[in-house]
């Protein structure tokens, strides 16, 4: 089975989940917060594909006046995470957010083919530059299309540093584009779903990269010594 494949089985079967979620949704945020109900901002989805995707709004309508997300702050996290106590969420924003139904309206770009339902976030390219400075093989996140969720979300954002996110989502790409495993998805999938109604402890970084494991052994090691040695080299560099 390819990997389009199983995103359209995916879709048809979770059909009657994510349809009424949706729709329930949008009249909630239209009915608490109002006009606009997404928000759409350009993200890199693919290797050579940037183009503007959407989500529920869930931050205030003058969030990017008060929260400069142009430019990358010069610290170790270079990836853009709004932390979950920021007060530029609304209160049916922070609870979108804790749902992880906040990026659901993107599955009309999973139909289109620019993503998948499982995969690495999408990414601004300015983050993806910022990244680049310290690690030069960012773009090995991009060898699968960007998906709904992935293995980041079954651990969390902001448990995280920079450096273990890309060694998993690198591990995730390199396993998914070499040896592709429905049943990892499958798994992925469904313990997103059981992690948010909280019928399941979230995962660890080991963890997620023995799952990976499980279907594709042996595709960690290279891709951990490729993002160590360029982390190390930046931080000697900086030296």
């Amino acid at each position: 089975m390819s990997k389009r494949t199983f995103d359209w089985i995916a879709m048809i079967l979770t059909s009657p989940i994510w349809v009424p979620v949706l729709l329930i949704t949008i009249l909630l945020m239209a009915i608490m917060e109002g006009r606009p109900i997404f928000y759409g901002s350009r993200r890199r989805v693919q290797r050579s594909l940037n183009t503007r995707i959407w989500k529920f709004r869930t931050m205030v309508r003058n969030a990017e006046s008060v929260y400069n997300r142009e430019v990358v702050p010069v610290t170790n996290q270079r990836f853009l995470n709004t932390p979950s106590s920021s007060p530029l969420y609304t209160r049916l924003g922070r609870w979108i957010e804790r749902c992880q139904i906040t990026e659901l309206p993107q599955i009309f770009h999973v139909m289109a083919g620019q993503m998948t339902i499982v995969g690495n976030r999408p990414l601004p390219e300015n983050v993806i530059e910022s990244l680049r400075e310290i690690y030069p093989n960012v773009e090995e996140r991009f060898r699968t299309p960007a998906g709904l969720t992935g293995l980041t979300q079954l651990i969390g954002r902001e448990e995280l540093s920079d450096v273990n996110r890309l060694n998993l989502e690198c591990h995730y790409c390199r396993a998914s584009d070499e040896n592709y495993s429905a049943r990892l998805d499958v798994l992925i999938l469904v313990y997103t779903i059981l992690i948010v109604l909280r019928l399941k402890r979230p995962y660890n970084v080991r963890q997620a990269h023995e799952l990976i494991d499980r279907f594709s052994p042996g595709s960690w090691a290279g891709v951990l010594e490729s993002s160590h040695a360029s982390a190390t080299m930046a931080e000697r560099d900086a030296a």
